[in-house]
């Protein structure tokens, strides 16, 4: 049972928050991608993430790892192999692709392909005007100047 939710109540007091809007409709609809390879997404630290995703049988040169505008493609394409002499086929040569939508500010760090295994490491860099920062307080002496100019009493009477 498929549930939709009406977003425009939200429109009217957010400003800025499209892409979000976006990513909860476009995840909502039904996707026509399969969970082959299965993966894993971590959690390793506050700023750092890791993807695992099982490509057993797949070589570098047939993998393509795409990052874009906060997307992550992973695409695994095998090269035509003989079937002659296979009397049971059960490893999957299939071709597939994995979409991961990234927050803002996560890059890709690196990608490593070891035991049927790729491992793509993401960080989360805030640059640094958009980390919290602590504002300096003023504090006066309690009397309030106006520009240095001081009406003297006597000459105003």
């Amino acid at each position: 049972m498929a549930t939709t939710y009406d977003y425009a109540p939200l429109f009217r007091s957010s400003v800025g928050f499209d892409r979000i809007f976006n990513l909860l409709e476009n995840a909502q609809r039904a996707r026509p991608t399969t969970d082959w390879p299965p993966y894993d997404i971590v959690k390793k630290d506050e700023n750092a993430y890791r993807i695992t995703v099982a490509v057993a049988g797949f070589s570098e040169e047939e993998l393509d790892l795409n990052f874009q505008s906060n997307l992550l493609v992973l695409t695994g394409k095998k090269t035509e192999t003989q079937s002659d002499g296979y009397l049971h086929r059960g490893i999957a040569n299939r071709p597939f692709e994995h979409r991961f939508e990234l927050a803002d500010h996560v890059r890709v760090a690196g990608a490593e392909l070891a035991n049927g295994l790729l491992s793509v490491d993401l960080v989360r860099e805030i640059p640094e005007e958009l980390k919290p920062r602590q504002i300096a307080i003023q504090v006066s002496d309690g009397v309030r100047s106006d520009n240095g100019l001081q009406i003297d009493h006597e000459a105003a009477a």
